[in-house]
């Protein structure tokens, strides 16, 4: 059956921060929530591209030798593939990632 998600109930569901849970499969890509609270490591995916979307907050992704990017609610930024980041949250956020199943959200 096909259903409507309700992503306010997924967000109460989500407790631990940096650990994504996932929402929907399209393809070969993966749609994960997570909370994002305070700041992750630096990390990058050798072979995949990386999408956030900030449902609910305010983010930074650090890049390496790159200018950050900042994200409010609403917006969204992709990662190339091999580009070293480390998202931090400016306070609690939610986000939707949108990734390659195969992808290791802890990174390479």
């Amino acid at each position: 059956m096909i259903e409507a998600i309700k992503l306010d109930d997924l967000m109460k569901r989500i407790r631990m921060p940096w650990s994504p849970l996932d929402v929907a499969t399209v393809n070969d890509q993966v749609v994960r929530m997570a909370l994002l609270d305070g700041e992750f490591h630096w990390h990058k995916h050798k072979n995949e591209d990386e999408l956030f979307y900030v449902l609910r907050g305010h983010i930074v992704i650090k890049l390496k030798d790159r200018r950050e990017v900042e994200l409010r609610e609403g917006e969204l930024t992709v990662i190339p593939k091999d580009v070293e980041h480390c998202p931090k949250s400016v306070k609690p956020s939610y986000c939707l990632l949108f990734e390659p199943r195969a992808l290791n959200t802890r990174g390479d």
